[in-house]
């Protein structure tokens, strides 16, 4: 099957959240309840629009056309979460010099899961941040996200509990590499 990556477009965006609720939902199932989930994808899991306009921010495409995949990085402080999170958006420029590029919103349609369509925007979104000048990257990882990084070279720095509404939290992990 050929795939195609591409950065994304704002006309991108409300397939790339259903994207996002179809990743999370199936994929992440496993590791955070029902209610933590519909809570998430009303809020932490959805589409950061300034990563899309900042051009930071890939689709992979099926043949078909179907979104398969999407994620990216960012120049900016906010480690994790979209346009309606609960937590406050940090969208302060980093300084490659001295901060971590984050690493930002990877989702995989589960049509197309173990495909290494993942690590395709990984590598993606790395090679771009090094590209910038950046040397660390960062990322807030899902609990289902957190042993595809381990074995990207990743390394565990803090877990955390991420708000997403209705009084509820999910587990996030901060992670770091060297580039």
């Amino acid at each position: 099957m050929e795939y195609t990556l591409r950065t994304a477009r704002a006309e991108d965006v409300p397939y790339l959240q259903q994207l996002l609720e179809i990743s999370v939902r199936s994929l992440q199932a496993g590791d955070y309840g029902p209610a933590e989930i519909n809570a998430a994808v009303r809020t932490i899991f959805t589409v950061d629009t300034r990563l899309v306009a900042d051009g930071t921010y890939f689709v992979v495409e099926a043949p078909d056309g179907a979104f398969a995949a999407c994620g990216g990085w960012s120049r900016r402080k906010t480690l994790y979460g979209g346009d309606a999170q609960v937590e406050t958006k940090e969208p302060e420029l980093l300084d490659p010099a001295k901060d971590a590029a984050k690493i930002r919103a990877i989702f995989v349609h589960p049509d197309h899961a173990r495909k290494g369509l993942g690590s395709l925007v990984l590598r993606t979104a790395e090679e771009a941040a090094a590209a910038e000048g950046f040397r660390e990257l960062e990322m807030g990882a899902t609990l289902t996200g957190y042993p595809v990084y381990l074995k990207h070279g990743y390394v565990e720095v803090e877990r955390h509990q991420a708000p997403v509404g209705d009084g509820l939290t999910v587990e996030v992990v901060r992670m770091r590499k060297t580039i």
